[in-house]
C-alpha cells in the first residue's frame, strides 16, 4: 500500500519542515510514503474563503484517483487514540488499499465537495490547529502507528 500526506501550501517554518522530513525518511523503513504539496496561485489567495476553498478542491481532485482512500484531517473528524489509528492503518493494508491519502487543508478547510469524496474524516482533537503543524502531529502519529504495528518500543501504554 501507498501512503500519500497530500498538503495545500508549503509549510513555512523550517523547523516543522524538518521534522515532517524526519518522520518521512523514518516511515520509508515501514512503507512507501510520500508527502506532495499542493501550490495554490497567490492571485486565489486574494478571493474569499469559500473562493478558495472551491479552487483549493479543484486542485485537489487532480491528484486523486477514483480507486483511492481519501482521509480528511479535520475537526470535525472522528478522535483516535495512537492503538486505533494503527489499527486503521492495518486495516487499510488488508483491505488491499493501493493508495492511502491524508489530506490536509488549507488555512479555511475544505470545500464541501472534498467532504462528500472523503472515505474517512480523522481528528487529532476537538482543538483546532493549524494546517501547518498539523503536518508535524500527522506525521509522528502515522511513524507511531507503524512501529506500533511492528511492535517496536517507542510508544509505551
Amino acid at each position: 500500500m501507498k501512503i500519500l500526506l497530500l498538503q495545500v501550501d508549503k509549510t513555512q517554518d523550517s523547523y516543522m519542515s524538518e521534522g515532517v522530513e524526519m518522520y518521512a525518511k523514518r516511515l520509508r523503513n515501514y512503507t512507501q510514503y510520500d508527502v506532495l504539496t499542493i501550490n495554490v496561485p497567490k492571485s486565489v489567495r486574494q478571493r474569499s474563503q469559500n473562493e478558495q476553498k472551491v479552487e483549493e478542491a479543484k486542485l485537489i481532485f487532480n491528484q486523486i484517483l477514483s480507486d483511492d482512500f481519501l482521509v480528511l484531517l479535520d475537526e470535525r473528524g472522528k478522535e483516535l487514540s495512537s492503538v486505533e489509528f494503527s489499527k486503521f492503518v492495518s486495516q487499510r493494508q488488508n483491505a488491499s488499499t493501493k493508495r492511502l491519502i491524508f489530506l490536509i487543508g488549507g488555512p479555511y478547510g475544505f470545500d464541501e465537495k472534498m467532504y462528500n469524496r472523503a472515505d474517512f474524516k480523522l481528528s487529532f482533537s476537538k482543538m483546532t490547529f493549524s494546517h501547518q503543524m498539523i503536518r508535524l502531529f500527522f506525521s509522528e502519529q502515522l511513524y507511531r502507528a507503524f512501529t506500533i504495528l511492528k511492535g517496536e518500543k517507542y510508544h509505551h501504554d
